[in-house]
């Protein structure tokens, strides 16, 4: 039925609704249908014109039926005082309210109101489904705050879901009821959970912390409940997302610690009207890197990156979110290395490059453990080309973003980044502020290209197994987007050669992770006690350059910053005259290919780094 035919059905029950109460008034006046017909017959024709005519006026046809609300309540008394006027003013003009007892206006103001409200709210019952559409999939809403009102709200109008009870912890809600559905108290969660024979149990804890978000889902899935929950508070203030809005719980939303709110004068203090450089522009980090930028109101952003595909989709998403904002803002792109020093000197000239965040890396430790010397010349001569080009064009502020895998490296890729961020040391020494040198220091991003979470949800889409390399494996985590927001905090808070090192939360247990992986998932964990389990968690061994635990710090001499969440170390380094004659050396072992070469002379120049782990080939 169109929405005009609708209005045209509604309008004919209004009027033949206001007629026929009319009568009514009069019957329930005199007691007497003979007596109460002989004096309102005149007058039914206009109740039973002027009743839609009023109630269009009070614009108690623009309600939608299915999505109305307490302002419906106010547009139907509205309507029905509007028609009773009327037909007060009518009978004045009839027979100056002769024949007119002084009641009537009463009853038919109440009875209208209640039979115009009442048949909206009975067709409401219907098209919700409470009339003759059987909700079986009942949900449970955890948190009763304002969020998980709106999310009934939201719930509410659909046929699919219904909201059969309310969990809080709050002592005052629990054992009463918020629109006529229980609250109970979070103690007795799994009695819910049977009494109400709970399908979801949904998540209205926009700012609840992620331990809290952990114990929740293994109540839940223990109880083969699934488990959906609305966007984070951060979701929720960078517009990304509504509180009606509902999605899987991530393995994100379970992990580290709550993110920490973002310092607006530190992100904007090395981009604002500035022409800023990314490099590794299309990459996991670098990409994040971009979209803070952007927010951040740089004159130009140019991105530069060796990848074609990663180019061409960060440009277009960045072009993107330019034209939405109407920014003014200049984007350019350049496809290539940064190791091809003619095009990075020409690139950070022409460009006027104030800022660069040097993100551009090869990451992947069984790969770099494989292929070092290409590892070897991306990390650190990469880093250097670019650092040198930066020094020879007045950069600014370089910011190089780094890993926990360069503290006491057991890995090719770890000790390459240690070197990198050794360079980056002694060439802010040589730079005497011309160019400020800073590195920042984080463990492992959930969600990048090569990272554990990726390669779990394949293989739990394969139908497991699902593999750790050590029962006892730990690991730090951080959100891509919190790892970008802190990047350039830190970046902005360097005097010169400082390692920002980022406060990545409590270490997780990688089998920990992935048993919640596989709750996630809605599997179940298959093992010695849980024979018939879904998914099996497979010890495959640690594979070369791994380690069971990753460190942030060299020495124990860390300081506080300015923010909660940065640290900051003084890390030991050669000076550049030095360095620079051991680099020459490394240089030439790379040009050759002498992978054994580049392995000795890393062991030699990055201290703690054991050049006699086994290879994989």
């Amino acid at each position: 039925m169109t929405g005009a035919s609708k209005l045209f059905v509604a309008a004919v029950t209004d009027s033949v609704l206001c007629a026929g109460l009319f009568l009514c008034a009069y019957l329930l006046r005199y007691g007497d249908i003979n007596e109460a017909w002989s004096a309102s017959k005149s007058l039914l024709i206009w109740a039973a014109l002027l009743g839609p005519i009023c109630f269009y006026l009070a614009g108690l046809y623009k309600e939608i039926t299915r999505y109305i609300g307490p302002i419906f309540a106010v547009r139907v008394c509205k309507g029905v005082a509007l028609l009773t006027a009327a037909m007060l003013l009518v009978t004045f003009l009839y027979d100056r309210f002769g024949s007119l007892p002084r009641t009537v206006p009463f009853i038919y103001f109440a009875i209208t109101t209640l039979a115009i409200g009442g048949t909206r709210l009975a067709a409401r019952w219907v098209l919700l489904g409470k009339g003759g559409y059987a909700k079986n999939y009942q949900v449970a809403i955890f948190g009763a705050g304002a969020a998980g009102i709106g999310l009934h709200s939201a719930l509410i109008h659909g046929r699919e879901q219904s909201v059969v009870a309310f969990i809080d912890d709050d002592a005052k809600l629990q054992g009463r009821k918020i629109r006529n559905v229980p609250v109970y108290s979070s103690e007795n969660i799994s009695n819910v959970f049977a009494k109400h024979d709970i399908k979801a149990l949904l998540l209205a804890l926009p700012g609840a912390s992620r331990s809290r978000r952990l114990k929740l889902v293994q109540q839940a899935t223990a109880h083969g409940v699934r488990v959906l929950t609305v966007p984070t508070l951060a979701e929720l203030d960078d517009g990304t997302a509504s509180v009606g809005q509902l999605r899987p719980v991530k393995v994100d939303d379970l992990l580290g610690r709550t993110p920490v709110t973002a310092n607006d004068e530190l992100m904007h203090r090395h981009i604002a009207g500035k022409s800023v450089l990314v490099t590794g522009a299309g990459g996991s980090i670098g990409s994040e890197l971009c979209r803070k930028i952007v927010q951040a109101g740089p004159t130009r952003l140019v991105l530069l990156e060796q990848c074609e595909h990663n180019l061409y989709v960060i440009e277009k998403e960045i072009r993107h979110i330019i034209s939405k904002h109407g920014s003014e803002m200049l984007l350019e792109t350049s496809l290539g290395s940064v190791n091809d020093r003619v095009l990075v000197d020409r690139l950070l000239v022409a460009q006027r490059i104030e800022t660069i965040y040097h993100a551009a890396a090869y990451k992947h430790v069984p790969m770099v453990e494989k292929h070092e010397t290409a590892g070897v010349e991306t990390n650190v001569f990469g880093t250097l080309t670019m650092a040198q080009a930066a020094l020879r064009a007045g950069v600014k502020a370089f910011i190089f973003v780094s890993t926990d895998k360069a503290v006491r490296p057991t890995s090719v890729m770890g000790a390459s980044k240690r070197l990198a961020e050794i360079i980056l040391q002694s060439m802010n020494e040589i730079s005497k502020g011309r160019t400020i040198f800073s590195m920042v220091r984080f463990g492992n991003v959930l969600g990048s290209s090569g990272s554990v979470i990726p390669l779990f949800q394949e293989q739990l889409e394969r139908g497991g197994p699902v593999t750790v390399t050590h029962a006892e494996m730990v690991r730090y985590f951080m959100t891509i987007p919190e790892a970008a927001q802190l990047v350039i905090q830190a970046g902005a808070m360097a005097k010169g050669g400082e390692v920002f090192v980022l406060d990545m939360g409590e270490p997780v247990k990688i089998m920990d992770l992935a048993k919640n992986m596989i709750r996630l998932a809605g599997r179940t964990l298959r093992n010695e006690d849980h024979p018939t389990g879904e998914i099996e968690i497979k010890i495959t061994g640690m594979r070369p350059g791994e380690k069971l635990y990753e460190e942030l710090l060299i020495s124990s001499d860390s300081t506080t910053t300015e923010h909660a969440s940065i640290g900051l170390a003084r890390e030991p380094f050669e000076s550049w005259n030095l360095l620079e004659v051991q680099l020459d050396r490394l240089q030439t072992a790379v040009d050759q290919r002498d992978d054994g070469v580049v392995r000795k002379l890393l062991g030699e120049l990055v201290g703690g780094y054991e050049t006699t782990v086994a290879k994989s080939r």
